[in-house]
């Protein structure tokens, strides 16, 4: 049996897969493949869901979720966020309609099937371990430099992924993202 987490979230990133729409685990769940594993209430995914896709992504999973049709319809417009309710365990899933920034392209095009549990053995995309990385410390700058969380999470993934990361890619996307100084920083506490 699948953690209650997990198996939500595949049945989200299955049906995007379904779909033939590009897509990534971020956030806790890629914090926890990369890092140090924590309690989440959400899996966050960024996808480039377009209004074409709305329709059928809505009719796959609303008898499991609550979902809002115009919300999504409107979040793609805006190339903004929704989420969706899992109805049996209240698990809620964020999704990220890409922005189409160079950054996103990146992670996009970096990220990696991972397994998520081997007892049934599952898999879906993460985002790799510089990207999370990246995307924490951005986060962590437009929320004020203020979440503990997001910090751990960078310095666990750091600690764990140190030897293994790409520090180049790291460097040039830290310098465009406007968060050279935070990596400084988070490794300079390693």
């Amino acid at each position: 049996m699948l953690p209650e987490p997990i198996a939500v979230t595949l049945k989200v990133t299955t049906l995007l897969e379904k779909l033939n729409i590009p897509y990534f685990l971020g956030g806790s769940f890629a914090s926890a493949v990369h890092g140090v594993v924590r309690t989440t209430q959400d899996s966050d995914i960024l996808a480039e869901m377009d209004l074409n896709h709305v329709a059928e992504f809505v009719q796959a999973l609303e008898s499991d979720f609550y979902i809002d049709d115009l919300m999504i319809k409107d979040a793609t417009k805006r190339k903004s966020s929704f989420n969706i309710i899992h109805k049996d365990s209240l698990f809620k899933v964020d999704i990220f309609i890409s922005k189409r920034r160079p950054f996103e392209y990146s992670e996009l095009s970096r990220a990696q099937e991972q397994i998520l549990s081997n007892e049934p053995q599952v898999a879906a995309k993460v985002c790799t371990a510089e990207d999370i990385i990246l995307a924490k410390l951005e986060w962590f700058r437009l929320g004020g430099e203020s979440s503990e969380r997001q910090w751990r999470d960078i310095l666990g993934i750091l600690k764990i992924q140190k030897n293994d990361l790409d520090f180049e890619y790291l460097y040039q996307w830290a310098a465009q993202l406007q968060v050279s100084d935070l990596l400084d920083k988070a490794l300079s506490q390693d």
